[in-house]
């Protein structure tokens, strides 16, 4: 398929010569500086779903595309419209916390050019509850599907408790919200995958949302999704694969970045962090096809990692996976990669003789 001019390759040499967070920095300010001046590239993926081929419903959300940002890229909410302008079906903002907490100590983000990949040891560093609630009640109209990913305190004694906070605080804002409980950069956070401890923070977790509906005087439940991690065994696998079902999540995200190390090229190949980009792929893919047996399709799941071109997109979904994240391929190629990954897929699925997104999931 034709590849359409990326002003961002023009750009990255600068960009990579700087400290990478600084440069994620830069890009940030780019797109609010896009938005603000109004350019928006594509009316049609923000705002009101069009029907057409790649739309598709999931937990009751028509998302316009299913091409999405994973958490992470927009911790406070700053840009999620920037990122519905340029072509992706949907964002996720976060991992939001209770109160702000500055993370680790820097360095703790590092490009591995020679692998395109990414390590990070970021900690969930965010500006808070508060300030990032201001944020997305600012958003006009409040349209296209912006989810929330929750998470818990560095230092906090309950953390199940923060998450309940979380879930009342975002619920009347967010499209969904998405329980990280799989980041390896908070001590002891993946215990909560354990199934006991699953299975109560779920229930809070959906508690704390009927007490944010019935503060709101409203009706309205945004969806759970579940993030997990990329290095669970088969009996983590099953276990989880019952309680998100049991409990009635709205789907699973596969999956946060790995503790693994494979064979690695570039210089920061030995930081301590998770590892996310092109080594994660077949990682995350494995793990995705694994949880479609699982589960045997009884709920949706979202393919993350590794994902950088249509085919991978496209790879992930005859996999099984109804929607597809990614955010360190935006570090290579730019956040115009949504647009162009959404435009390959629609060429693919004609390729392969699919009318819908939907009735190529988990097809392979």
């Amino acid at each position: 398929m034709a590849r359409s001019f990326n002003v961002y390759d023009l750009a990255r040499p600068a960009i990579f010569a700087m400290d990478p967070e600084n440069g994620h920095r830069l890009a940030i300010r780019a797109l609010q500086i896009r938005h603000e001046l109004g350019g928006k590239a594509r009316n049609s993926a923000h705002g009101a779903a069009e029907p057409g081929p790649l739309g598709i419903e999931v937990a009751g959300l028509r998302f316009p595309n299913p091409v999405g940002v994973a958490a992470g890229f927009d911790k406070d909410a700053e840009v999620p419209d920037a990122l519905l302008d340029l072509g992706f079906g949907f964002t996720e903002i976060g991992t939001v916390t209770p109160l702000p907490q500055s993370g680790n100590p820097r360095p703790r983000l590092f490009r591995l050019s020679d692998d395109s990949g990414v390590i990070n040891r970021m900690g969930f560093n965010n500006a808070g509850a508060a300030r990032i609630r201001v944020r997305l009640k600012a958003r006009p109209d409040r349209d296209g599907i912006v989810g929330v990913n929750i998470g818990a305190n560095k230092d906090s004694a309950d953390r199940i408790g923060d998450y309940a906070v979380m879930a009342e605080l975002m619920a009347p804002l967010a499209s969904y919200l998405a329980i990280n409980v799989s980041s390896p950069n908070t001590p002891g956070l993946r215990s909560l995958q354990d199934p006991g401890s699953l299975r109560a923070l779920i229930d809070a977790v959906i508690d704390a949302r009927r007490r944010a509906a019935k503060k709101e005087g409203t009706q309205r439940h945004p969806p759970i999704f579940l993030k997990v991690a990329p290095d669970l065994d088969r009996a983590g696998i099953e276990a989880i694969a019952r309680i998100a079902i049991d409990t009635g999540l709205g789907a699973l995200i596969v999956s946060n970045t790995t503790l693994e190390r494979p064979a690695l090229k570039s210089k920061h190949r030995d930081e301590a962090g998770g590892l996310s980009g092109k080594p994660l792929r077949q990682l995350a893919l494995d793990r995705l096809r694994d949880f479609r047996r699982a589960t045997d399709g009884a709920i949706p799941l979202i393919g993350v990692g590794g994902i950088a071109t249509a085919e991978d997109a496209w790879e992930r979904i005859r996999a099984g996976a109804s929607l597809v994240q990614l955010y360190s391929a935006m570090v290579y190629h730019g956040p115009g990669i949504g647009g162009r990954i959404a435009d390959g897929l629609a060429e693919l699925m004609a390729r392969d003789g699919f009318e819908s997104i939907a009735d190529a999931v988990g097809t392979e």
